[in-house]
């Protein structure tokens, strides 16, 4: 049954008894950080949740565009990529029928009245921006928040903490880190208390590897050992299309598997050039995933994805936000990563967001997480391996040297 159907009819009738089914009816059963970020929704405060990747944050959102609606309110939800926005549309329409959802990304706009809007953080920065206080919000959340500290995107989610104090507002993220200053901040700017919820406990652990072995070695070993779906993480999308064509000399699917796979393609048209090669890599079973791909070609890798069919994904570090596909491990290609004025080794923040990807509650029993040498340092292992087992008189060996450009240099 959907959400929309349990809610109640009063607006004094207990909303919490409708939750509490609609989450038993999917036999759920609620974490105590999920319980008490609920509860306190439900008492009207403002709520900051800091949890795992993986431990349920998109229920206590659902909870809150339930809320929202059940007192005849707007919520709007916003995130930082649109391929997270556009899942959440079809989750929202899914659960409170599409009459209800509206999605504006700047690429599309559809039903922008509705009860709850998904849509881009620079979206609803410009709509507080225009109108502020007169906009019909009652609700906010906020997933990914802890892109509030980025250089460049920062400020769509600084300015409706500023401009929107008719609103109470949910902020979700796995890796805030201290938060006083916002529950202060929001607390004036509302006039309603703010709670803290946090909690670090994986609901799947995680364990962790360096590899020093050629990529495709690793991709084959992992699949071997049953370590799929694999999501490896580039920084670039060109990087992300090429690391996924260079795996067609790699046995990813059994014949079995790839004839489920094709079954499932025979509907989907693959029109335009990149499509055919879309087509070539999804019937070897790997996905390609990143920002810019074609919204009807991202939804299918998804789509794949969840239902099994994919044993590895080449993306970048966008799927490292909130998207919903399962992943059992994921493979960091490099530990640097260009942040648009230098290169630099990766943030802790960054490396947690996006290893947290890696085992999925109701999936996997334990996640894994692999980082690959830089591959200059790979070469430079195997020309030394082979020296020492061939002849012994051998010429020097000369070895690789790192990348001039784009790089910055990681070990173990």
């Amino acid at each position: 049954m959907r959400l929309i159907d349990l809610l109640p009819k009063e607006r004094d009738a207990d909303l919490l008894l409708a939750l509490l089914e609609w989450v038993r009816q999917k036999d759920l059963v609620l974490y105590p950080a999920q319980e008490e970020a609920i509860l306190a929704l439900l008492a009207g405060k403002n709520v900051i949740l800091e949890t795992p990747t993986g431990s349920g944050k998109s229920l206590v959102a659902m909870a809150m565009c339930a809320s929202s609606i059940a007192a005849g309110r707007r919520c709007f939800y916003t995130s930082p990529i649109k391929a997270l926005v556009a899942e959440k549309f079809f989750d929202m329409c899914r659960e409170f029928g599409p009459e209800r959802v509206g999605l504006m990304t700047g690429d599309a706009t559809v039903n922008a009245h509705a009860d709850v809007v998904c849509c881009t953080a620079e979206i609803l920065a410009s709509l507080a921006l225009r109108e502020g206080e007169d906009i019909d919000i009652g609700e906010v959340v906020m997933d990914e928040f802890h892109f509030y500290g980025d250089v460049e995107r920062g400020v769509a989610w600084q300015v409706p903490l500023l401009t929107l104090p008719q609103a109470r507002f949910l902020l979700m993220s796995a890796t805030l880190g201290p938060t006083e200053t916002f529950e202060r901040a929001l607390t004036t700017l509302t006039g309603v208390e703010t709670t803290k919820v946090g909690s670090a406990k994986r609901p799947v652990p995680l364990t962790w590897e360096y590899r020093q072995s050629p990529l495709h070695e690793t991709i084959a070993e992992l699949l071997e050992k049953g370590r799929a779906p694999i999501y490896m993480v580039s920084f670039t999308q060109r990087e992300a299309s090429e690391r996924a064509q260079d795996l067609a000399s790699v046995e990813v699917c059994t014949k079995d598997e790839k004839k489920r796979i094709t079954d499932e393609l025979v509907s989907t048209r693959f029109t335009n050039p990149y499509g055919k090669e879309m087509q070539h890599l999804l019937k070897h079973g790997v996905g390609v995933h990143h920002a810019d791909l074609l919204p009807r070609y991202r939804l299918l890798v998804e789509r794949l994805a969840q239902k099994g069919m994919l044993k590895v994904i080449s993306g970048t570090d966008t799927l490292g936000v909130g998207v919903n596909v399962p992943i059992r491990t994921v493979l960091l290609t490099k530990l640097c990563k260009y942040d648009g004025q230098k290169t630099a080794i990766l943030s802790a923040r960054d490396f947690h967001q996006i290893c947290g990807r890696a085992g999925r509650k109701g999936f996997d029993d334990e996640g894994f997480v692999c980082a690959q040498a830089p591959e200059h340092v790979v070469e430079n292992l195997r020309m030394e391996q082979k020296a020492s087992t061939g002849p012994s008189k051998r010429k020097k060996l000369v070895k690789q040297k790192p990348p001039e450009k784009g790089y910055v240099p990681w070990d173990e």
